[in-house]
């Protein structure tokens, strides 16, 4: 894998003479990486040992992914991130959602969304990076053009739709193994379609992709699969920068990514509520759990109130996280009884969630971070390839759970020296958000090392039904004090996968503190150490 990625960033020769862009250039401690895929993990750490800085990583970390984990991170898909830069201070949301065309054909069987993904981490770069855009591309062409072996990540995506996906020819044709089913975990697999399409965005970068000979021959593979794609719906998507929320825990600001993301103004919310008055900190360690149970229920009830069935927030955040909403949402809290969610919103009802997203995170020297989650609307997205592009299709949003509900990664700074704290970024529907504010809180209120706080087990209240799901790891004690508490517990494999990394002292100042891990629930990677 080294070998790989040193033919393209330049060059791989130890010794005191090696050059910004050449693995082993950054001595010392060089940040890291944790996504749901260990190649692209590992893509994203030889891009930080040769000097790129948590931008360029995160680019090179998902081109890895378009290639290794399509089934969530296909160039046709899209997605949000946070990013901070420490040297202007700033931190922004990047919105490169999976948008829906303007119109719908009627012969589209299968509509698609409009792919975010290439313009959007142009975008990226084109503002924060520091390597060339070839660099950080070639990388992924290369596992696609020379091939690469099934991750047991992918593979277990592949397990769960096999059948469906294999009724298409484009995705049979790359993905299908002996027997009519798919491929399996080691299986080594080439995606030589795909790779020509990364070349292209390597040499042109997406100009061509949206608006040139490509975008045509595009669209034109796109309707032929049922996708319902028009030329002016890749001419006219932009990336949005947008202002993130904030909210305070301490002397650290949260940010938060804002609509149309709807996870972070859930998590924003929630941690609002843990945080209000110190209430969860000075808790017990028996009292913290009901209390978490409590504030996710509440967090939940109300969001039914704000968010439409279409996926739409008919409420600011501003509003949605005013401390008048804090105040009232918290009043009524019964610490020796469950309170029922219809006394927060008696008109609680079901909703579909689409549980099918991935995340990484990525952070250097510096103390630069990004932290994003991507999605194609659900899992493999149409199940279809566009033609010849070896591009996996994003499902159009809509109802049924397809959209940006469980995005919405975070990052969060000291607000008196700019020092980096904590970032993380979670999937899995609609336990996503719980589970990362579960990771944070742990490793910020209860100081609990990072490790073990991603790994602890973990419950979840979500509103509608009126349960309580907790994995089969929360401690006997913990699960008969919420039952004599009044909840109704069912046991659940796992709520959410969360990436994150932990500074306690703060990043550029103690890198030797910081931590990064990979959530075990998942077959993910985290890497994150000195040269």
């Amino acid at each position: 894998m080294v070998g790989t990625i040193c033919t393209f960033l330049a060059a791989c020769s130890g010794g005191p003479d090696l050059k910004e862009g050449q693995i082993g250039f950054v001595e010392g401690y060089y940040g890291g990486v944790a996504a749901d895929e260990p190649r692209a993990v590992l893509v994203g750490r030889e891009i930080l040992t040769a000097g790129g800085n948590a931008v360029d990583a995160a680019v090179g970390t998902y081109f890895a992914l378009s290639v290794t984990l399509p089934s969530s991170a296909s160039l046709g898909g899209g997605g949000v991130c946070l990013v901070h830069d420490q040297k202007t201070e700033k931190l922004e949301m990047l919105d490169f959602l999976p948008r829906a065309p303007k119109t719908i054909a009627p012969n589209a069987d299968r509509p698609v969304a409009i792919p975010g993904n290439p313009r959007g981490f142009y975008a990226l770069h084109s503002k924060y990076g520091t390597l060339r855009w070839e660099g950080l591309i070639s990388p992924a062409e290369n596992l696609a053009r020379f091939g690469n072996q099934v991750s047991r990540a992918f593979s277990s995506d592949l397990n769960r739709v096999s059948t469906a996906l294999m009724r298409d020819q484009g995705s049979q044709r790359v993905f299908g193994g002996k027997g009519g089913i798919s491929v399996g975990e080691s299986d080594f697999i080439e995606q030589l379609d795909l790779a020509v399409t990364l070349t292209v965005l390597r040499t042109k970068g997406p100009g061509d992709f949206y608006n040139g000979r490509f975008a045509r021959q595009f669209v034109e593979s796109v309707n032929r699969a049922g996708g319902g794609l028009k030329i002016d719906d890749l001419r006219s998507y932009v990336p949005v920068w947008r202002e993130p929320i904030k909210v305070k825990v301490d002397n650290n600001a949260a940010y938060f990514t804002a609509p149309p993301v709807v996870g972070g103004v859930t998590g924003a919310q929630f941690l609002s509520l843990l945080v209000n008055d110190d209430r969860y900190e000075d808790a017990d360690e028996i009292e913290k759990r009901h209390m978490f149970v409590d504030a996710a229920m509440r967090t939940y009830a109300n969001r039914a109130g704000w968010l439409s069935l279409n996926n739409t927030v008919s409420k600011s955040p501003g509003v949605i996280l005013s401390e008048s909403q804090t105040e009232r949402l918290t009043a009524g809290y019964n610490e020796n009884s469950r309170t029922s969610p219809t006394q927060v919103n008696p008109a609680l009802g079901p909703r579909q969630e689409n549980p099918s997203a991935t995340s990484f995170v990525t952070v250097d020297k510096d103390g630069n971070a990004v932290a994003c989650n991507l999605s194609m609307n659900n899992l493999f997205g149409t199940g279809r390839m566009a033609g010849e592009t070896g591009i996996l299709l994003s499902a159009r949003p809509g109802n049924n759970g397809r959209g940006p509900i469980s995005l919405g990664p975070v990052i969060v700074i000291n607000d008196h020296n700019n020092q980096l704290i904590f970032g993380g970024a979670a999937s899995g529907g609609v336990a996503a958000p719980v589970a990362l504010i579960g990771v944070l809180a742990d490793a910020m209120i209860r100081d609990i090392p990072l490790q073990k706080a991603i790994s602890q087990g973990r419950v979840h209240h979500g509103g509608y039904p009126d349960q309580v799901y907790y994995e089969s790891s929360v401690s006997a004690e913990v699960v008969a004090e919420l039952k004599a508490k009044g909840h109704d517990l069912v046991p659940t494999k796992a709520l959410g996968l969360v990436n994150s990394f932990h500074c306690p002292e703060g990043l550029p100042a103690n890198p030797q503190l910081c931590t990064m891990n990979s959530d075990p629930r998942g077959f993910g990677l985290a890497s994150h150490a000195s040269n």
